[in-house]
């Protein structure tokens, strides 16, 4: 289908100073020039853009992060790293500020024991970015189980919690897998809507919300014992 670009600001919302910029930034391919002072877009065109627009405005890519992406827009969600870049580094927790340290380096600065440390490594209670590359983010963990011990909580607890942690991330690739198959030009953004509101808007919700029936439920049964 063909549309004027006052057609692809009413679909999309974006204004036409915005789409015709990311034509110049190459984030959106030139339109088809009819006759003089005439362009025509495509579907392309209004896929893309509201792609840009859900990546901006729900992840906070940046031009530069979706310029990456979008140059392996044909390859499939599976086998483009490029693709799936933004999310990982949303994923990651890390910032740009963040503070890298090796496993030693680490076990230094916070004053770890190295034994509990291999321990909830092992356990994956804590989950640094590879083996060697720990941050900011997992000393939280360390001094999360270093409170449960000291005020008497089992620790299988947040280990269970991991091991169920674990498992959800399982279901989230298995969901990734299934959206690269049924791939197509024509939903390449609803895939990535249902990935990324999958990742960060249902899972806060289906969570958090369990935990609240669970503990309205405690609390109605403490009431009327």
């Amino acid at each position: 289908m063909e549309y004027k670009i006052s057609q692809l600001v009413s679909l999309t919302g974006v204004p036409k100073s915005t789409i015709l910029y990311y034509i110049r930034e190459g984030m959106l391919p030139e339109a088809k020039k009819i006759k003089s002072n005439v362009h025509v877009y495509n579907d392309e065109h209004l896929e893309l853009i509201k792609y840009i627009k859900y990546m901006k405005n729900s992840i906070g890519s940046t031009n530069d992060d979706i310029k990456i992406a979008l140059k392996n827009k044909n390859r499939s969600l599976a086998t483009s790293f490029t693709m799936i870049e933004p999310l990982m580094n949303t994923l990651s927790l890390v910032s740009k500020d963040e503070n890298y340290y090796s496993k030693e380096e680490f076990i230094t600065h916070f004053k770890v024991d190295r034994e509990l440390l291999d321990k909830l490594l092992k356990d994956g209670v804590v989950i640094p970015l590879s083996e060697n590359e720990f941050t900011d983010k997992d000393s939280t963990m360390i001094r999360l189980v270093d409170s449960f011990q000291k005020v008497g909580v089992e620790y299988e607890i947040i280990k269970e919690y991991a091991i169920h942690a674990r498992a959800i991330s399982e279901l989230e690739r298995k969901m990734q897998q299934q959206l690269c198959a049924v791939r197509t030009d024509k939903n390449f953004t609803m895939l990535w809507e249902i990935m990324f509101d999958t990742l960060f808007k249902a899972k806060e919700y289906i969570f958090n919300r369990y935990t609240y029936k669970t503990f309205l439920k405690a609390l109605k049964e403490d009431k009327f014992e």
